[in-house]
Formats: structure tokens, C-alpha cells, sequence
């Protein structure tokens, strides 16, 4: 909807897969080595510089440096091996518990056994692997350590080392690592779980966020969102479309100035009632509603704008169908007296006493009869007419065949009709049947005014698309004098007509037939004389409410 979207190179699930791994493998035991280099490099100071508790290393001093030695270069081992990832995980974070088991075990002999406390620094090193590790391993882990510190004192008492054994404390130890353990390994599988349901929330949350945007996208209403002072800050397809807004992002888009006046309007008093518009000439009437996004007088206002055209084709179909039921229900009241009228005045026509005086009444009864029937026929054919089914095809196809059929029927050298269809492959979205029906009457009427010229062209068809709206459409035109002025305001009104021999509803029927379809028709005088009527489609691309 914004100009700051673009499609996503990956699925939500694959891009959050990507990262997933390192946050429960690489990433911990980056920041587990990462303390057990600071406390190597604690043991090394203090047992180089001699600075530290009496107790560390008190029974084997140089065994006790050069172990801190080891697992400080050990750390920095690691450190390699962790960027490389290499070995596997799973054989890095075994290993590293393992050194990690060993070396305390050796700089807790070093310091007088168990006594010194240092055994504590296995509960860091098990909870560390419990986090890791998933299942049963944080157990393996206890059970490891608490060999470790039995076998020391078991050695301590058969080297006589220390002049006491403390395996009570020994046992102490280990139960505490099995808690360790346990609690560490129920503290991970909680948080696996708790990140596992936030992932899904995210993805579901991203999801639907996506889901939204591609729904505001391709809906036939337009949406705008605009600031306190009315600049456009986001707008999806359907609303740049119908404004004709030619720019896929949003900036410095200038709003219709019936727009602006209505928001203007809206802004003095939120129960202003909106009115429709037409933002370009050629395109549809647009209703336009607002809403503040948030209750700040100065927040963003959400813009609204709703092709009437649809609204018009259901009121369209509602308004034929009372038509229908109307002109079924009066149909057989006047069509019984105009019948009776019409053979009374047959009949009078044959009488032999009638003088050529009366003849010509009798004449123009039949003629006015036949004429009232014709109406009627109009009318009823109207109503009767079924629902638009609009399907997209290609126009200058159907055209061809189209009009080959109409100079055939009437008689007419087919180089007198000039088609134009640029580009050649223009699509529209129209029932076939009702744009005959248009076609028919805009043809006749054209050729009925058009001037003989010859052997050049008296009706042109020329198709395209508007500049503005980028809609397709097809212009009949006739090279006649022209329609006066005062009469084209009333020219789509029933029964209106300028013949005699008319009957008014040719351009209504086109026009009705139009906005069924939510196409319009529209008149324009040409420069050099001859009038254009104009089909202005749908676009194809806007599926139409049925």
C-alpha cells in the first residue's frame, strides 16, 4: 500500500528458520565460552601475580597455573572453532563441558579438595550445557560431574593427600547438580516453548499483517491515509486509479480540489454530508468518506472512496425491473384499445364513401398506431432484457464481425465505415449481447445524420485509451452537422426526440445499457462538425459486481 513496500525474497517461516538455530545453539555458547576465557583469565592473573585467596592453588601451586593456562588457551580455542562451526554443535558444547569437567576437577585438587569451594564452578558449567543440550543430557551432565568429584576424593583418600575425606560434602555437591540439572533442563524447555509460541505468534502476526496489505491492495475501494494538513501518506491501487494519479509512490500526489473541499468540509463538521465527484473528466463519480485514525484533532484522517458506478448498475437493475413489472401490468391495457384504434381505422380506410380528406386521417391513425406500437415494443424490450453478464474479450475482433454483419443487414458499402483500433489487442469487460444492442443504435443513429461523401467514410469507430484514466473505449462518429446545443442536455432523456418518425428511446436504451455494465456513454461535437458518442468501459482489471 505504501511506497515503502516490496515483495519479501522469502517466506516468513524460512527467513525466521534462518535465525532460529542461533538463537538456542551458536549464539549461548558464544557467551558461555566467553566466561569461561574471563574466569581463565582471573585464575591466570591471580595465580601469576600471586594476589590471590591463600586457598587457590594452597596444595599444588604450579599444577594450578599451568591448568589455568591450559583452559585459557583452550578458550581461545574455542573461540575459533565457535566462528567456524567446526566441528558440529553438538560436539563442540561436549567436548568444551568435558574440559570445562576436567579442569575444575584439577584446580579443586590443586586447592585442597573440596573444601576450597571451587566445586561450585561445576553448577555453572552443567546449567550452561543443561541450556544447550535438549532432552536427558543436562543429567549426564550431573552424573559426570558428580564422578568427577567423587573420583577426586576417592584419589585424595588413597594418596593421602588431606588429612580428612569429605564425602558427606561430596554427596551434598552432587545433589546439588542434579537440582542444577534439572532445573536447568525445566528452565530451557520453558523457554524453547515461550520463544517456539512467540515465533508463531510472529509469523501469524506477520501474516495477517501481509494478508491486510494484500487485501487494502487489490480492493475496488480506494484508501487513503492523510496527515493533519492533507498530504497523502499512503495510498493503495484503486485509489491512485481513480484519481488518475499516474505515481506508485506517494509523493507529492495533488489531491482533486473537489476533494480538498469536501475534506475541508468534513474537517469544519464531521456530520458533513459528502457528495459526490468526478476526478477527471473521462473517469467515474467518486463518494468520498472520512475518519480520524486516532482522536488527536491533528492525527492522520483515513480517506475513503467508493466508485459509484456499482452502486449505479444495482440501482440501475432495481429501477428496470419496476420498469418491467410497471409496463407488464399496462402493456395489455393499451395495447387492447391501440389494437381496436388501429383495425377500426383499417376498416374505415376500406369503407368506399370515405373522401381523400378522410383518407389522410385514416392514415395517420395507422401511422400514429404503429408508431405507439413501436414504443411500446422499445419499452417492453427494455424491461425485459436480463441481467448483464460482463465478460472480457478482445474489441476489434468482435468489431469486424459486428460490423460485417450491420452493412450487410442494412445495405451499406462497408468502406463507408472507417474502423480504428489502437492498440490492436484492446481488451473490454462487457456483456456482447447489450453492446450489439449499443452499437446498433449509435450506428444507425450516425448514419441517419451522417452526409453522403462519396466513396469516403461517413462513421468512423475508433477505439484506445484514455489519456486520464487509462480506461479503454470506443467513439462512434458521424461526419453530420452536428447536434444544436439546447438539445444535448435532454438528448438521453426518454421519448425525446428531433424526428418525426422517432421515437426517443434509441440513446436512452444505449445509455441504460451502458451503466448496466458499469461503462458510460458520452457525447462530444467534433471540431469540423458530426457529433462522437463515446463507450467509455470498465477497466478489465476491476472485476464488476454482478
Amino acid at each position: 500500500m505504501s511506497k515503502d513496500v516490496h515483495p519479501d525474497p522469502l517466506p516468513i517461516d524460512e527467513r525466521r528458520s534462518d535465525r532460529a538455530p542461533d538463537r538456542h545453539t551458536w549464539t549461548p555458547l558464544r557467551y558461555l565460552n566467553i566466561y569461561r576465557l574471563a574466569l581463565a583469565g582471573l585464575f591466570v592473573l591471580l595465580a601469576g601475580m600471586d594476589i590471590g585467596p591463600g586457598l587457590l592453588g594452597q596444595q599444588d601451586p604450579d599444577l594450578f597455573l599451568t591448568t589455568s593456562v591450559i583452559y585459557l588457551a583452550a578458550g581461545f580455542v574455542n573461540v575459533v572453532t565457535i566462528y567456524l562451526r567446526v566441528p558440529t554443535f553438538s560436539l563442540q558444547v561436549y567436548s568444551q563441558i568435558l574440559v570445562d569437567f576436567v579442569v575444575i576437577t584439577l584446580l579443586m585438587h590443586a586447592s585442597g579438595g573440596i573444601t576450597s569451594g571451587l566445586g561450585m564452578l561445576f553448577v555453572v558449567a552443567i546449567a550452561g550445557g543443561s541450556l544447550l543440550m535438549v532432552g536427558r543430557t543436562a543429567i549426564a551432565f550431573a552424573a559426570s560431574a558428580s564422578l568427577f568429584v567423587l573420583l577426586e576424593e576417592i584419589y585424595a583418600q588413597l594418596e593421602q593427600l588431606f588429612p580428612t575425606t569429605h564425602y558427606t560434602q561430596a554427596g551434598l555437591l552432587g545433589i546439588t547438580f542434579f537440582a542444577t540439572a534439572t532445573l536447568a533442563h525445566l528452565l530451557a524447555k520453558r523457554v524453547r516453548e515461550s520463544e517456539e509460541l512467540a515465533a508463531r505468534r510472529g509469523t501469524d502476526l506477520a501474516f495477517m499483517e501481509q494478508l491486510a496489505e494484500y487485501v487494502i491492495e487489490r480492493m475496488q475501494t480506494g484508501i487513503m491515509i492523510l496527515d493533519g494538513t492533507g498530504v497523502v501518506k499512503l495510498a493503495n491501487d484503486s485509489a491512485r486509479h481513480l484519481l488518475g494519479l499516474q505515481q506508485a509512490v506517494t509523493d507529492n500526489i495533488a489531491l482533486p480540489e473537489a476533494l480538498l473541499t469536501q475534506l475541508a468540509g468534513w474537517l469544519d463538521h464531521p456530520d458533513h454530508e459528502s457528495r459526490t465527484f468526478r476526478a477527471l473528466l473521462t473517469g467515474a463519480d467518486l463518494l468520498p468518506r472520512f475518519a480520524r485514525i486516532s482522536a488527536h484533532p491533528s492525527g492522520d484522517i483515513l480517506v475513503f472512496l467508493e466508485d459509484t458506478a456499482a452502486t449505479a448498475q444495482q440501482a440501475q437493475q432495481m429501477k428496470l425491473a419496476s420498469l418491467g413489472r410497471l409496463t407488464a401490468s399496462i402493456a395489455h391495457e393499451i395495447r387492447n384499445p391501440l389494437g381496436a384504434i388501429s383495425h377500426a381505422g383499417q376498416l374505415l380506410a376500406e369503407s368506399p364513401g370515405i373522401g381523400s380528406a378522410d383518407q389522410r386521417l385514416t392514415e395517420i391513425i395507422r401511422d400514429q398506431s404503429k408508431r405507439m406500437n413501436t414504443i411500446i415494443e422499445n419499452i417492453l424490450r427494455l424491461s425485459r432484457r436480463g441481467q448483464a453478464h460482463p465478460e472480457e474479450f478482445e474489441l476489434k475482433p468482435w468489431l469486424v464481425d459486428f460490423l460485417s454483419e450491420f452493412t450487410r443487414s442494412h445495405q451499406i458499402e462497408p468502406k463507408l465505415i472507417r474502423l480504428t483500433i489502437h492498440p490492436a489487442d484492446i481488451r473490454v469487460r462487457i456483456d456482447r449481447t447489450q453492446l450489439h444492442q449499443i452499437l446498433l443504435n449509435l450506428c444507425e443513429n450516425g448514419f441517419t445524420h451522417s452526409q453522403p461523401t462519396g466513396d469516403t467514410p461517413r462513421l468512423t469507430l475508433e477505439g484506445g485509451f484514455l489519456s486520464d484514466s487509462n480506461n479503454p473505449f470506443l467513439a462512434v462518429i458521424d461526419n453530420g452537422q452536428g447536434i444544436a446545443p439546447d438539445t444535448v442536455e435532454h438528448m438521453f432523456e426518454p421519448f425525446f426526440t428531433t424526428r418525426s418518425s422517432g421515437t426517443g428511446l434509441g440513446l436512452y436504451i444505449a445509455r441504460e445499457l451502458c451503466e448496466a455494465n458499469q461503462a458510460r456513454l458520452s457525447y462530444a461535437a467534433e471540431k469540423n462538425g458530426g457529433s462522437c458518442f463515446r463507450v467509455t468501459f470498465a477497466d478489465p482489471r476491476r472485476r464488476q459486481v454482478a
